[in-house]
Formats: C-alpha cells, sequence, structure tokens
C-alpha cells in the first residue's frame, strides 16, 4: 500500500476543472472510491470531494447508470 492508503488514481482533466478517482484503503482495511473534483476559482484550487464504500459501489453506479441514460435521452429529444 502506498502514502494515505492510495491503491489506484485516475485524472481526467477538462477545459476549467479535473476529476480524480482514488481508490483507497483505510486502517481498518475498508476500501473505498474518493472523487475529488478541483478547479480554479477566483485564482484558488477550490476542491471538493465525495467518498462511496465498497460495498455501496453498485448501487452508487447503478443511480449515475440511469442518470447518465435519462440525459442522454433528453439530448436525443
Amino acid at each position: 500500500m502506498s502514502i494515505r492508503g492510495e491503491l489506484f488514481t485516475n485524472q481526467v482533466k477538462l477545459d476549467n476543472r479535473s476529476y480524480f478517482f482514488n481508490v483507497k484503503e483505510n486502517r481498518n482495511g475498508d476500501v473505498f472510491l474518493q472523487i475529488v473534483e478541483s478547479k480554479l476559482k477566483d485564482g484558488d484550487d477550490d476542491r471538493r470531494a465525495i467518498v462511496v464504500f465498497a460495498e455501496d459501489m453498485k448501487q452508487f453506479f447503478s443511480g449515475m447508470d440511469e442518470s447518465l441514460k435519462f440525459i442522454e435521452k433528453e439530448e436525443k429529444e
């Protein structure tokens, strides 16, 4: 395990913001996904994060998938 329990990190860079998908493990051995949004706001790095634990990921991503399908449907209309 690396520093701060990081197991894997992936970054998605966009024009005005970046997203970091960090898979981590806490001291109890619980694996979780930390999603961090980073953007410049008034010259400062503004960061926001959410955490999704492994046991909740299926439901979390199911909800995201439903939302994406809705957005794609709306864009076609």
